[in-house]
């Protein structure tokens, strides 16, 4: 089992860029693929993007491509979401998720964090 806590968000304006951290707990995080997901008010929680155990694939949704980056650092039980030239639109709670294996869909994680609010002012 891992325990996932979100931090990095904030207010920041349009064009401006955020970097999201997910500590988790455990010896074998490195074993744990990692997803972003997030949800704004009045929405369905929206599959971000995620990356592999080692870190070695990753995979984003069309609406983030080209503008947030996913790494990790396994020596550190580190995942972050390096978001740049954000948008008002990506306003929501960003949470990060554990599973065993790495998939394109929000569903297949197991664990999740509490989540970190990013908020993007026009």
């Amino acid at each position: 089992q891992v325990q996932l806590v979100e931090s990095g968000g904030g207010l920041v304006q349009a064009g401006g860029s955020l970097r999201l951290s997910c500590a988790a707990s455990g010896r074998t995080f490195s074993t744990y693929a990692v997803a972003w997901s997030r949800q704004a008010p009045g929405k369905e929680r929206e599959f971000v993007g995620a990356i592999s155990r080692r870190g070695v694939s990753t995979y984003y949704t069309d609406s983030v491509k080209g503008r947030f980056t996913i790494s990790r650092d396994n020596a550190k039980n580190m995942v972050y979401l390096q978001m740049n030239s954000l948008k008002p639109e990506d306003t929501a709670v960003y949470y990060c998720a554990a599973g065993s294996g790495y998939y394109y869909t929000q569903e297949r994680y197991d664990y999740w964090g509490q989540g970190t609010q990013v908020t993007v002012s026009s």
